[in-house]
């Protein structure tokens, strides 16, 4: 039997959510800490629902959790103990499910949205900027399988839909999924790659190869990149379908940002949405699952539905 994921890909391209910490900005929430969105795991819950359910609002059929950030070791500094922090990643999906119940009670005839659980890179942990460089110093495939692991455990409590491996830039943290995913026995999983150009991960390393790391692990059913130029994209999509014919393209870029690692900011500032061409184009090419990740919002993502079904 077909899971949820591979459901949503056999029914063709479909639009997933954008940046999660945008429209908490944009809702007044201060993210400057280390701890970024997952703060509001918790601080603030109530506000992680509502922007999920915004994004849901805009047609999105796939919300991912507030977990990108969310680690033990991000939680420790403000004095998080381990099974708290084990806690609030569980929370994050259980927030994310609370605001799909709610939506389903105010829009039963819309069509079903998945969860999807976020594990964000080791890079995002260090907390400055190596999710978009891949330099890892002396960590190595074994450390950052520890790390993820226990991240890993604690998101699949609460049964999410999917795993969403994101922001990826080092191959070495490639392997260290595919080996998870042979660990685990979890729902189907996406890996999306940062990309430095259409033809390379942040590490430098070609996309086809850091592709080639993931392909065949257990559960992984689609690959592509987030939070990537948007003028790499379309490259990208090519790369990956070429060097996994059998899998899904997942495809949610930045709006065009550059992000200021040492600052802690973003350096330029992009539109909040993608030229409808842009999309059709992405969708053309073959990627389907389609987002928006830092800058694009729920109205960036209400675009991108309606381009979709054009």
């Amino acid at each position: 039997m077909p899971s949820a994921l591979d459901a949503l890909i056999a029914a063709g391209p479909a639009p997933i959510d954008g940046g999660f910490a945008t429209e908490l900005e944009a809702l007044g929430e201060d993210l400057s800490d280390d701890l970024w969105s997952a703060r509001l795991l918790r601080d603030g819950p109530a506000m992680v629902e509502a922007v999920h359910l915004a994004y849901l609002r805009a047609g999105a059929r796939v919300v991912i959790t507030a977990s990108y950030q969310a680690s033990r070791e991000s939680f420790a500094p403000v004095g998080v103990v381990p099974v708290d922090a084990d806690r609030l990643l569980a929370t994050s999906v259980t927030l994310a499910q609370a605001a799909r119940d709610a939506f389903r009670r105010e829009a039963p005839d819309a069509p079903e949205a998945l969860v999807a659980a976020s594990l964000g890179p080791y890079g995002a942990m260090l907390a400055e900027g190596q999710e978009y460089t891949g330099e890892y110093g002396g960590a190595g495939r074994e450390e950052i399988a520890r790390f993820h692991h226990e991240r890993v455990a604690a998101l699949l409590g609460p049964g999410p839909d999917l795993l969403a491996w994101e922001t990826i830039p080092n191959v070495l943290e490639a392997e260290a999924i595919a080996d998870l995913q042979e660990r685990f026995d979890g729902p189907d999983a996406w890996v999306s790659f940062q990309c430095r150009d259409g033809s390379r991960i942040a590490d430098g390393t070609p996309i086809e190869e850091a592709v080639a790391r993931v392909a065949g692990a257990p559960g992984v059913r689609a690959v592509g990149c987030n939070c990537t130029a948007p003028e790499h994209v379309l490259e990208v999509i090519s790369r990956c379908r070429a060097a996994a014919p059998d899998l899904a393209v997942v495809v949610y870029p930045n709006d065009g940002r550059v992000w200021d690692g040492p600052a802690r900011a973003w350096a330029t500032g992009g539109t909040g949405r993608f030229p409808d061409e842009a999309v059709r184009a992405w969708r053309d090419g073959g990627a389907t699952l389609i987002g928006g990740c830092c800058g694009v919002g729920p109205d960036g993502v209400a675009a991108i539905g309606a381009t979709l079904r054009s």
